[in-house]
């Protein structure tokens, strides 16, 4: 090393001493006389020399400058990486902590939903239980129904009435209204009044219900007091003592599908509520006899019914029927019916009709959002037994009858609503709440049915929870048919109408005879016509069942079809005209 550094140092020492040597002189001004001394070349040696080893120290003070900085570099190099690796290290570190932290969040937040939902579990369980506790403390102490192995077993629908009926003129019946009975203007029953108060349209209800996955089962009986054992017939209500109003079994099935069978309502009457049994909308009327142009039978059917979807449900039924035959001067030639044979259970005071088959009633309701609206359509089949008079050989002789009818029923507002309801046809006056008649005989004992119309309007008002204010109007009619001048048939206007419009004189040995009824005044009703107004007032209607009283007005009018008059009466035509009060006072079972 000193052996390359003196090689160095001679030949940087040559360099200069040749450089110096080299250049020329510079032209110089005036010489100037200084004294200068020379150094020779042992000490221009020496100094470069000395400058060599202040460079060699600056050059190892650099080194040892670069190392230590190659040093640092390197420590920092590997003090980065080790950062580098720290910071991945820390990055991995947080990542996990991370995650750690988002499993533990979604672990606290599924923890917490866990603790809200138990606690919302909790809540319900703990209202569900009080809520049992409180059905069943009502179950034990306010039973809405009784619970017998498994079934349900409820009142509803049951009440205990105290009812009155003032007629201006008299027609010899209780609370029931005979509409075909309205005494005829002077007659003697139109001239005296009559009151009467009962409580027989009292009612006990029980509705019985059974279900099952598939099937809920049904079970329902009414009974009230309105029957009389002399007059009980099949006419329209069945009605035999004690009195059998309703008494069917159902079973309705999960897919729609309803089966019925026993004493019901018929078809033809209103539903409420889809074509639900028991859902009957009935006028709101005292009378238990309802009203006239109320369109309505109850007996015997079997029906089937089927929710259709969208609101809309179809029913079909057989029913139990009945043909009533009126007019005037029908022959006696043919079989209907017979008196009620006692051994079968039947009257002997009232005629049944010897039936060919029973009607068939199909009925479509819609409750499409704005009311409850009906279509429905009904099938009668009438016979009787013909013996000609020529001597021919005797015959059935068959004929049908039927009609359409429809209704509807919805809120006008708030506080009013408003329902009508019809039925025209051919032989079914029986239908119709006055039951003039369904069929009259031609000369020959054939059967000729009725033209025959029902119909009713009805309005409520309701301006509070407790009043509930009603007005009904309504009637039935049938048609004429004659046959020939002889005033056979039904209407004829070759009937004899003299001596309706006056009073008839008592006549016999002594003064005071009984009165005759009207004489030369056989017609046949045209029309019965109700006009009803009245109300409905809730004392209470509440968990302990419902007080209400009501107060009833009606006018009726019936109509004779106008025959051979007189001096007194040139039109031949006659009406009976009769107001009638009806007072209802009824605690309902809840």
């Amino acid at each position: 090393m000193n052996r390359n550094l003196k090689a160095i140092a001679t030949m940087v020492l040559a360099s200069a001493v040749t450089v110096a040597y080299a250049q020329p002189a510079p032209a110089a001004p005036a010489p100037v006389k200084h004294h200068v001394h020379k150094m020779t070349v042992q000490e221009q040696i020496e100094e470069l020399q000395e400058q060599m080893n202040h460079q060699r120290q600056e050059i190892n003070s650099l080194r040892r400058q670069l190392d230590e900085r190659n040093q640092q570099l390197q420590q920092a190099q590997s003090t980065a990486q080790q950062s580098e690796s720290d910071a991945q290290q820390a990055q991995s570190t947080a990542s996990e902590a991370q995650q750690k932290l988002s499993d533990q969040t979604q672990a606290v937040s599924s923890l917490q939903a866990a603790v809200a939902k138990m606690k919302q579990q909790n809540a319900e369980v703990v209202t569900s239980v009080r809520q049992t506790q409180a059905k069943m403390t009502k179950m034990v102490e306010h039973p809405d129904s009784i619970h017998y192995k498994g079934i349900t077993v409820s009142p509803a629908g049951s009440f205990i009435e105290a009812a009155t009926v003032w007629r201006q003129g008299a027609t010899g019946g209780g609370i029931n209204t005979a509409f075909g009975a309205v005494p005829l203007d002077n007659s003697p029953a139109s001239n005296v009044s009559e009151f009467y108060g009962s409580g027989r349209q009292s009612r006990i209800a029980l509705t019985a219900t059974g279900k099952l996955d598939n099937v809920t089962m049904t079970g329902h009986y009414e009974m009230d007091w309105l029957s009389a054992g002399a007059t009980s017939n099949n006419n329209q209500s069945n009605s035999y003592t004690v009195r059998m109003r309703q008494l069917w079994a159902q079973a309705a099935l999960k897919d729609g599908f309803t089966f019925t069978a026993g004493q019901m309502w018929s078809l033809v009457a209103e539903d409420g509520n889809a074509i639900d049994n028991d859902s009957e909308t009935l006028p709101d009327s005292i009378d238990p006899q309802y009203e006239a142009g109320f369109v309505w039978n109850r007996q015997y059917g079997a029906r089937i019914t089927k929710n259709l979807g969208k609101k809309v449900w179809f029913g079909a039924s057989l029913e139990n029927d009945q043909m009533l035959v009126a007019g005037n001067d029908l022959p006696k030639n043919e079989l209907v019916g017979s008196a009620g044979n006692g051994g079968g259970l039947y009257n002997p005071g009232a005629n049944y009709s010897f039936n060919v088959a029973p009607e068939v009633v199909a009925k479509l309701v819609a409750q499409p959002g704005w009311g409850h609206w009906e279509l429905f359509g009904v099938a009668r089949f009438f016979r009787d037994r013909v013996y000609p008079t020529n001597g021919s050989a005797p015959y059935n002789d068959t004929t049908d009858g039927g009609g359409i009818g429809a209704s509807m029923r919805g809120p006008l507002s708030k506080y009013f609503v408003i329902g009508l309801k019809g039925l025209y046809g051919y032989g079914t006056g029986r239908m119709g709440s006055s039951t003039i008649g369904d069929v009259t005989l031609r000369p020959d004992g054939t059967i000729a049915p009725l033209h025959t119309f029902s119909a009713l309007s009805t309005l409520q008002f309701k301006p509070t929870k407790q009043l509930m204010i009603y007005a009904n109007y309504g009637g039935d009619y049938a048609g004429r048919r004659y046959f020939g001048t002889s005033g056979e048939g039904y209407g004829s206007p070759y009937t004899n109408m003299t001596g309706c419009n006056a009073e008839p004189t008592p006549s016999g040995p002594y003064t005071g005879s009984v009165p005759n009824a009207p004489a030369n005044c056989s017609g046949n009703t045209k029309d019965v016509q109700e006009f009803t107004m009245g109300n409905w007032y809730n004392f209470y209607n509440g968990p302990k069942g419902t007080l209400k009283f009501g107060l009833q007005y009606a006018r009726f009018r019936r109509d004779l079809w106008s025959g051979i008059g007189g001096a007194t009466n040139p039109g031949g035509g006659a009406k009976g005209t009769d107001n009638m009060f009806w007072t209802s006072f009824r605690y309902y079972l809840p």
